[in-house]
């Protein structure tokens, strides 16, 4: 296992390592000028003398490879470098400061799609080719049809304003914010995260537990005289290793996902946080979030292949 561990944690060093070369080298290939971006009408009308002060101040007037050796330099020690926009706040701090919203949002929705997914797709596979069947079967494709963002719209339309039972946005109001308060204003956005993620789930438990249930050592079991519950729960638990892969797969859709619809919930999250970012051209934020996203994607497939052999012992890790 500490082989195993040591020889992943090492690829992931490596893959990291490429990731951010890449986005580094994508952020600062994209059109327009860092520093002429964050200058306000004013200070445009200046000379050209003064822009490249400021990109000098940047350090934007240097080799592409000799500002990635810096930046690196900075990133080994903890450092993602200073914002160009948000006040020259470190880039750490304000990620940080984002990253507990975004992982409430995701392990949330996370959470609820996996109930969704075990409720809905045992009961289909139990009432195979009857209404209830084809109903969640016909469910589930028009989700995964529908962008999040519609899903998202809809139902801040029904909930927030024909109904009014939900805020439409914030995590919090203003002259509450306590527990209840949070929780209403997380219904909206982590429940459309895990209905949109829920859907291709859903396929996956129905499909896995038929093959199980149609396999010969369910139909051994319940000859020899196990009861036929008993026999479908171990069949349920074979039918879930799949699962258990395809979940953490999802992460990065879950992050992409969630992207939008804070920006739409006006979620104080990561990604609000970072499309604000691209507008502004802000490249060691951008890149910052681009090294977050890849560090959790990296650790949920660890995590996958850790659940997959805790679920089913005969699984070896090398």
């Amino acid at each position: 296992m500490l082989r195993y561990l040591a020889v992943r944690l090492s690829s992931m060093l490596v893959v990291l390592f490429a990731v951010s070369i890449g986005l580094f080298a994508l952020v600062l290939a994209a059109p327009g000028d860092p520093a002429t971006t964050m200058l306000s009408p004013e200070e445009l009308g200046n000379s050209q003398e003064y822009i490249e002060q400021r990109r000098h101040e940047l350090g934007l007037d240097r080799p592409v490879p000799l500002q990635y050796v810096a930046w690196a330099g900075r990133v080994v020690q903890g450092d993602l470098g200073t914002s160009f926009v948000n006040q020259n706040r470190p880039v750490a701090q304000l990620l940080l400061e984002r990253l507990g919203p975004t992982l409430e949002l995701m392990l949330t929705a996370m959470t609820l799609s996996v109930i969704l997914a075990l409720v809905l797709g045992v009961t289909a596979a139990a009432r195979k080719n009857k209404p209830a069947d084809y109903l969640i079967s016909t469910s589930t494709m028009l989700v995964m049809s529908v962008p999040a963002f519609f899903l998202g719209m809809l139902a801040i339309y029904v909930f927030a304003f024909r109904l009014r039972w939900l805020p439409s946005s914030g995590m919090a109001s203003p002259s509450d914010g306590g527990l209840i308060d949070l929780l209403k204003h997380l219904v909206l956005p982590a429940g459309i995260l895990a209905i949109h993620g829920c859907a291709s789930l859903i396929r996956y438990v129905r499909t896995g537990l038929l093959e199980e249930l149609n396999a010969d050592y369910v139909r051994t079991a319940v000859a020899k005289g196990a009861s036929p519950m008993r026999a479908r729960m171990h069949a349920l638990r074979n039918s879930l290793l799949p699962l258990i892969t395809l979940l953490m797969m999802n992460v990065p859709e879950l992050l992409g996902g969630a992207v939008i619809l804070e920006t739409l919930f006006s979620w104080p999250g990561m990604g609000q946080l970072t499309l604000a970012a691209i507008g502004n051209q802000d490249i060691p934020l951008i890149v910052g979030f681009g090294l977050i996203v890849t560090i959790l994607v990296l650790f949920s497939n660890l995590l996958a292949d850790l659940l997959y052999r805790l679920a089913d012992p005969r699984v070896r890790l090398r």
